[in-house]
């Protein structure tokens, strides 16, 4: 009997149990704002926004000047986008001049000092926010935090924690084929690498960019830490993943201890000496989710309550995107990761996490080369011989969500994916740079301009529902009041504040 047989029989039974129309998902996009000439801006979070702690929609992230949009979460992927965009539209209206940067890697920047740490308020968890962000530039520099992205929030009702470490496990595994799809940043402006060591080539004197790069944004120039590279975090279980992050936030560091909690005007540096400040600054492909309760830690979440859903975070924003990303991305997601969830995931080992990040990194600088090989296993395969061996397997899937939902968009989702695989020059990461090269200049941020601007253009000119402005408006000045309230509402000293949250004993059940 064919054992590919009897596999898809075994992940059809499996399939059968689930009800797939509760599957959901929510976008998280971030995004630079920029000026009319691509320069960073230096303006505060626009107030016609509300408090970037407290808005539920839109907040920023690491730089006061890089928004975070983010959905609620939805039961399909068009009322899901329709969010998204509608979210973008009322946040491009309230940038006067500025516009969204289109790319995940940056516009030109000012000198690492110059760009603004995100600023929350005068509460302590707002200020706790601040000083977190302050500690990331001491310990990664400015430059590397403002590279944006798509986070991808998916869940499935009745998996269980277990199941949904095994999902993570063979997408931390599979992923060099989302990179090889979707990666869409393979040059950089020429001012993000400088006074740097890098492996970039010099496509003139503004771009920096490697021949057949998918993702520099996820490569060694991304988020990526030598610190953490010694945290080879395991996920064969939720205690052992939960244990070693809060290892991590107890282990000192001694770089880190260099730089100080405080400096000597009393200012803080950073919330911790400790390898990780917080769990948060665990950089993954993949992370497991817990909603949080009001001054929960997240890891006591997912020690208390389990996994609730998985967050996806190696997605680049799609340049020629509108919002980002497309239906059609999102919806080979949803097959992605029931594949990952319903075939078989052994435990990983040391040798395997190790080999993993190679992968990650080849894929990422020299995705596109032809013949790339990777190792699975004691082997090395050709990345386009593994590739197709995925797309195949995940037929069944995108089968069963078209025959729940109707049409054959999951299908036509995976048919594009082969022939993407088959005529690498049509993926974004070769759509990108043939882009640049076009320019007048070969400028990659001549580029992202037009494409920011012609973004900004089209969004202001599609109409916003009356509806939609008002509830937008009444969000943003409820944040604010809701910020004014946490702020009246401290009893503790910062410090104090400090202590207890980042006490042990918050971690523990």
């Amino acid at each position: 009997m064919n054992p590919g047989m009897d596999r898809n029989a075994s992940t059809a039974a499996g399939l059968a149990q689930f009800d797939l129309t509760g599957m959901r998902r929510g976008v998280e996009k971030e995004s630079l704002r920029v000026t009319a000439e691509s320069v960073l801006a230096a303006t505060p979070h626009p107030a016609a926004l509300g408090s970037a702690l407290t808005h539920p929609r839109i907040t920023t992230d690491f730089s006061e000047s890089q928004v975070e949009l983010i959905t609620g979460v939805h039961p399909d992927v068009a009322s899901c986008l329709e969010e998204l965009n509608q979210i973008q539209q009322v946040t491009l209206r309230a940038l006067g001049n500025e516009m969204l940067w289109a790319s995940s890697m940056p516009c030109g920047l000012p000198s690492d000092d110059a760009i603004p740490i995100g600023q929350y308020g005068s509460s302590n968890d707002g200020r706790a926010k601040s000083v977190y962000r302050v500690g990331l530039g001491h310990r990664y520099g400015r430059r590397m935090q403002t590279i944006s992205g798509i986070h991808y929030n998916w869940s499935l009702p009745g998996v269980s924690s277990e199941g949904y470490f095994g999902l993570i496990r063979n997408f931390r595994r599979h992923a060099f084929l989302l990179l090889y799809l979707f990666g869409a940043s393979p040059a950089v402006c020429s001012t993000f690498v400088a006074g740097r060591k890098h492996p970039l080539q010099a496509l003139n004197q503004y771009t920096m960019y490697l021949p057949y790069a998918t993702s520099l944004r996820m490569g060694r120039l991304g988020y990526q830490s030598d610190a953490q590279a010694t945290l080879a975090v395991s996920y064969n279980s939720l205690s052992g993943y939960v244990d070693a992050l809060a290892r991590a936030m107890r282990q000192p560091y001694p770089a880190y201890e260099a730089i100080g909690v405080r400096n000597a005007d009393g200012q803080y540096l950073q919330l911790a000496t400790s390898l990780l400040q917080i769990e948060n600054e665990f950089y993954a492909s993949i992370r497991p989710k817990r909603v949080t309760q009001p001054g929960e830690r997240p890891l006591h979440a997912l020690r208390a309550r389990g996994v609730e859903y998985v967050e996806v975070r190696l997605m680049d924003l799609d340049p020629f995107e509108p919002v980002g990303i497309n239906a059609q991305t999102m919806r080979f997601l949803d097959a992605f990761l029931l594949h990952c969830l319903f075939t078989s995931s052994p435990p990983d080992t040391p040798t395997e996490i190790a080999a993993l990040a190679r992968n990650q990194h080849l894929v990422a600088e020299r995705g596109r080369e032809p013949g790339l090989l990777l190792e699975r296993g004691e082997a090395q395969v050709a990345l386009t011989e593994w590739a197709a061996e995925l797309l195949e397997e995940m037929e069944v899937f995108a089968r069963r969500l078209d025959a729940d939902q109707g049409g054959t968009h999951h299908i036509d989702a995976l048919l594009s994916a082969r022939q993407a695989l088959a005529h690498p020059d049509t993926l974004p990461s070769a759509r990108v740079l043939e882009a640049v090269k076009a320019q007048p200049n070969g400028s990659f941020v001549a580029f992202v301009r037009g494409q920011s601007k012609a973004i900004k253009q089209q969004m202001l000119a599609s109409a916003l529902a009356p509806e939609v402005e008002q509830r937008f408006a009444a969000l943003a000045q409820r944040s604010v009041q809701d910020q004014r309230a946490l702020e009246a509402a401290d009893t503790l000293d910062f410090d104090d504040y400090l202590r207890a949250y980042l006490s042990p004993d918050s971690l523990a059940l």
